[in-house]
């Protein structure tokens, strides 16, 4: 009883002074608590003369400085077990609108051997090395970071882009060419195409659709590129990937030709962050 009169006594002390302090003797608030806090029944909100308990799943949140705290629910969608669902995506494309064919796609003029093929497109090899080595150049634009947030995950790729050859005046040859898909500077995806020339000198092309995928990539950011090269040796034909092949042709422009990368984040989902 003796305790109870002297706490009561304390704390009036500090109620005369208009704040409260527990375990402190310089209180910075109306009640100032230092150390642990143990609530036990129901909390109110008391915004403009009304009690507010708050519903089932709310949380308490602040709104800044001169305002009081309000309940909120924690937008959390529901997620199946084991199912995947997309997370992540985007698309991102290669446009130069200047009529010149310089800052847009990969214009190719000389060749690799074929006989390098079985071992320039494997998974794996390093982007760096291709374009070093092997005649390989990147369409720059199209290099971009995604997210991955869980350890279960699929990521698809699709590019998309025209590749045409400059025989405006000369009936040129079938061109093979190969484009290859990187992630973190790895190859992941390839293709291995063929432009076949017509009878006619008209600057042919054709329209390259690729699809490709990675599974299970570490948690964290990640860096997809794009590369081609092109097999066929001509070196009167040069080939546009995603750029016309010359300013000279007519049947086509940049806007046509530009090069373009889905990419698309299917996850099981984690704990992707923290909520506190």
């Amino acid at each position: 009883m003796k305790n109870t009169i002297y706490l009561i006594m304390f704390l009036w002390s500090f109620t005369l002074q208009g704040q409260v302090g527990i375990m402190t003797s310089q209180p910075q608030s109306a009640l100032d608590v230092n150390g642990d806090f143990n609530k036990k029944g129901k909390l109110f909100l008391d915004n403009d003369n009304i009690l507010s308990p708050g519903q089932t799943g709310q949380v308490l949140v602040s709104r800044g400085p001169g305002l009081a705290p309000t309940w909120k629910a924690l937008k959390i969608p529901d997620y199946e077990s084991y199912k995947y669902y997309l997370i992540f995506n985007d698309s991102f494309r290669d446009f130069n609108t200047a009529s010149s064919t310089t800052g847009q796609g990969v214009s190719l003029s000389t060749a690799t051997s074929p006989a390098s093929i079985s071992t320039d497109l494997v998974k794996g090899t390093d982007i760096n090395y291709l374009i070093n080595n092997k005649g390989f150049k990147e369409i720059t634009n199209l290099a971009n970071p995604f997210v991955v947030n869980s350890t279960e995950s699929k990521v698809y790729f699709q590019f998309e882009t025209v590749v045409q050859e400059n025989n405006t005046t000369t009936l040129g040859s079938n061109q093979m060419y190969a484009c290859g898909i990187f992630v973190d500077d790895k190859l992941e995806s390839v293709r291995l195409n063929t432009l076949f020339t017509s009878t006619t000198a008209e600057s042919t092309f054709l329209t390259h659709n690729q699809i490709g995928g990675a599974s299970n990539l570490s948690k964290g950011t990640h860096t997809a590129r794009v590369a081609c090269t092109r097999y066929t040796t001509d070196t009167n034909i040069t080939l546009g990937i995603g750029v016309p092949s010359t300013t000279a042709v007519n049947n086509l422009n940049n806007f046509m030709t530009q090069a373009s990368l889905k990419i698309d984040v299917y996850e099981v989902p984690q704990n992707f962050t923290d909520i506190f």
